[in-house]
């Protein structure tokens, strides 16, 4: 019996990713190419019209990012989206993941992620299984998991660390040791996956467990 041909959307902004990807993903009898886009509001657009299975999509891009069309696509019902994306090191590709995990995607991948690992990975965001990219799960599963795990004590040294009072200032006003607020941040660096306080206060910010501060 032959199997179901699985549709797919290619959403990335570089035509040469895009014709690799075609090319990759054409070969395999059971998958499909069926349209691409340049970014991610022609994604949405795409996606509304052809109603794929699954939506390859990169992270940065112009007019609309990935995140964002990633969460109109779910919403829509319009497809099952997979993250497709180049890893750099740093705070704002953590960010933008995390924003496509939490607005509803399947799962990430890299570009450099081998061929078979890819196809095999398509198959299964078809079948609404998660895919993860090994390097990066545990580091981006703790910071999704993070902010639900700070507890109220946590939280309440965390906000009056985004009001701008120093350890022992926060001592004194929560009336617990210096060394006590130090733990406390120590556990909150350790569920944010951050190292330091600014970055403590804007992760949580960036993902409504604090909001600003007022004047």
């Amino acid at each position: 019996m032959t199997p179901p041909t699985i549709r797919v959307l290619l959403v990335d902004d570089h035509p040469v990713v895009r014709s690799g990807l075609a090319g990759l993903l054409g070969g395999e009898p059971d998958i499909e190419v069926v349209g691409e886009a340049s970014d991610g509001q022609e994604g949405v657009a795409r996606a509304l019209t052809l109603r794929p299975d699954v939506v390859l999509m990169d992270l940065r891009m112009p007019v609309m990012d990935g995140a964002t069309a990633t969460a109109a696509i779910t919403a829509a019902g319009a497809g099952r989206v997979l993250v497709l994306t180049t890893y750099d090191t740093d705070t704002d590709t953590d960010t933008d993941i995390l924003r496509a995990v939490e607005a509803g995607a399947t799962g990430y991948l890299l570009k450099d992620t081998p061929r078979d690992d890819l196809v095999d990975a398509v198959r299964a965001a078809s079948r609404g299984e998660t895919v993860l990219a090994a390097p990066l799960a545990a580091k981006l599963m703790r910071q999704v998991r993070g902010s639900e795990q700070l507890t109220p004590r946590e939280l309440e040294v965390l906000t009056l660390v985004a009001r701008g009072l120093s350890n022992g200032e926060i001592a004194r006003e929560l009336f617990i040791g210096e060394a006590t607020v130090k733990t406390h941040l120590l556990h909150v660096f350790d569920k944010l996956g951050v190292s330091d306080r600014t970055a403590a206060v804007t992760t949580a910010m960036q993902r409504g467990v604090l909001t600003a501060p007022h004047a």
